[in-house]
């Protein structure tokens, strides 16, 4: 809750206390034998107590739809109206008939039995009144708003962007003050790479708010007290029930340990990549050398590498090959392959192999699924 409504309702119970105690409602009253200041402490006492009884009315109102809120304000006008005419006809009979305590008190209760009847009933049948059928006055803004704050890295990489002009990124975006200011600061670096980064972000910036399909909004929110840009992001995304949007893999846990949700463009990029399944076909280019003997590395457009055996002899050049495994990483997908021609010498080989030499092929491909094994745990350290 924040604070400036806790504020508002304190002063709210402190200002009934204080009409209650200067105007003293019980003073005249002869069921209660005390002083006047005694009794004045009494009406100070009573006032703050029917203001905490209506602060709890309003707080239980606010979580109420505006079509309940209608009804119910409906129905109790009408309770009360009905109990209004039924006391004037209490009131028209003859005194020898009825008392005059009588008469005030069916009034009264009349009035509060009708409006409550009255508003409870409105309330529960709120949800049929169709507020299309007002001619637009009220409609029904009850609807969550989606938050999304970015952070400085999903800025300066600069494919939210692309996502964002996609149109697969709704809600609000939110760009706090302390994020802009760290982008000045990079943008500023005396390091060159870094000052490019700074300049792409600002550029990445503009692009998003040229943007008129996005809702783009910079908060002054700051948290003084929390030094770290990242903790700030979080305490920003409970403060407005938001969705940090990162490619910072630490942030992504820290942010998920402390219940606020993530959306990681890593992980949306590694969910877009093109499926390959093992015994496809594909021509890629080998890059360098690989780790293990006589292996080729190649690059896919997306990033992905690719581990070719015995491909060292075709490095800067293109090859097919014929994909064995595919593993996904923490760092992302890996994919293993070896020559096309070798995978048909392979299988000519194992149709041809002798009883005897059952053993040494599946030894083979144990030290092969090592290796592979082997790299994996190299990448990830």
């Amino acid at each position: 809750m924040k604070w400036d409504v806790i504020v508002i309702r304190f002063a709210f119970i402190l200002l009934l206390g204080a009409v209650g105690y200067f105007l003293n409602p019980v003073a005249q009253t002869s069921h209660i034998d005390a002083s006047r200041p005694t009794r004045q402490i009494i009406s100070a006492i009573v006032g703050a107590v029917v203001a905490m009884f209506i602060i709890a009315f309003e707080m239980r109102a606010r979580k109420a739809s505006l079509k309940t809120l209608i009804g119910a304000a409906v129905g109790s006008i009408m309770g009360i109206i009905g109990a209004y005419l039924i006391g004037m006809l209490i009131s028209t009979q003859d005194i020898n008939t009825v008392p005059g305590e009588i008469k005030v008190f069916l009034t009264i209760a009349l009035a509060f039995f009708m409006g409550y009847i009255g508003l409870m009933v409105g309330a529960a049948k709120g949800d049929y009144i169709d507020l299309s059928a007002l001619g637009g006055i009220f409609s029904d803004k009850n609807v969550k708003h989606e938050y999304k704050v970015l952070d400085t890295s999903v800025i300066i990489d600069g494919r939210i962007a692309d996502v964002a002009e996609t149109g697969f990124l709704s809600g609000t975006l939110i760009i706090p003050n302390f994020i802009l200011a760290e982008l000045q600061q990079v943008a500023d670096s005396a390091d060159s790479s870094k000052r490019q980064r700074g300049r792409r972000g600002l550029d990445m910036l503009q692009r998003l708010r040229n943007n008129s399909k996005l809702d783009i909004q910079i908060v002054e929110t700051d948290f003084p007290s929390v030094r770290e840009v990242d903790l700030k992001l979080i305490e920003l995304g409970k403060q407005l029930d938001a969705v940090i949007v990162t490619n910072d893999f630490n942030l992504n846990k820290v942010a998920q340990l402390r219940g606020v949700a993530v959306l990681n463009i890593n992980e949306l990029a590694n969910a877009l990549k093109p499926v390959v399944l093992p015994g496809e076909a594909m021509r890629v280019f080998v890059l360098k050398e690989g780790k293990e003997y006589n292996q080729g590395v190649a690059y896919l457009d997306d990033g992905t590498m690719v581990v070719i055996d015995n491909a060292r002899r075709l490095i800067g050049k293109t090859a097919d090959i014929a994909v064995t495994s595919v593993l996904q990483t923490t760092a992302g997908k890996m994919i293993f392959g070896r020559l096309w021609e070798e995978k048909h010498d392979a299988e000519n080989a194992e149709s041809n192999v002798a009883i005897h030499d059952s053993r040494s092929l599946g030894f083979r491909r144990a030290t092969r699924e090592l290796r592979q094994s082997t790299i994996i745990e190299e990448l990830e350290t």
